[in-house]
């Protein structure tokens, strides 16, 4: 399969016989449409494709069709034309074709941390596991929820667009390590930016 990827022109349609999106054509697009930095997916309005049963774990594995992929280099060209868009459902998404993708929880997580410094000259920098390394700060918060059910806290970051990172379980509590206390509020300092415990645990 080629790609005309400077004018989005299909040569080779990436439906099969059956009319179900091809994983190795859909392959062969994201190798063709960013091969030395995250595609413009942003910029991408292709048709609306349907759901070829990709999804992602909440410990960050993909499946397809129910089968984990275990390619590596495979699950980063997907990660890096994923996409989560206004109705707040994620796709793949080509210059000519857009996929469902179903998210368990979060699409990434978060499986490093580095600290440096402390209290509000510190900073966190987070890497995922698809290999994404971001600073904590105004362009990508962490936020925090509570996780229904349990009660727990379940902190996440946002690694680009709307797409966020859960903290991996080993991190949380490294994490919690840093919590610091900021005019009564509870919360994370990374860049000079306070993030902030939700409401119900900052209660006075």
């Amino acid at each position: 399969m080629t790609l005309d990827a400077a004018h989005g022109n299909r040569q080779t349609s990436v439906m099969n016989q059956s009319g179900t999106a091809n994983l190795s054509g859909l392959e062969a697009i994201v190798a063709n449409a960013g091969k030395t930095s995250l595609p413009p997916v942003d910029n991408w309005n292709p048709p609306y494709c349907g759901d070829i049963g990709l999804r992602i774990l909440r410990d960050g594995t993909w499946l397809y069709q129910n089968s984990p992929i275990g390619r590596a280099p495979l699950v980063k060209l997907f990660a890096s034309i994923l996409r989560r868009d206004s109705d707040g459902k994620h796709y793949v998404v080509t210059p000519v074709e857009k996929i469902d993708v179903t998210v368990d929880d979060a699409p990434f997580l978060a499986v490093e941390m580095q600290v440096t410094g402390n209290g509000p000259t510190q900073t966190l920098t987070f890497r995922t596991n698809v290999d994404d390394v971001m600073p904590c700060g105004a362009q990508h918060p962490i936020r925090f929820e509570i996780e229904a059910g349990s009660g727990g806290l379940k902190p996440y970051i946002r690694v680009r667009g709307r797409l966020d990172a859960l903290v991996s379980r080993a991190l949380y509590y490294d994490l919690m390590d840093l919590v610091a206390d900021h005019h009564g509020r509870l919360g994370i300092w990374s860049l000079g930016e306070f993030f902030e415990f939700p409401p119900e645990l900052n209660q006075p």
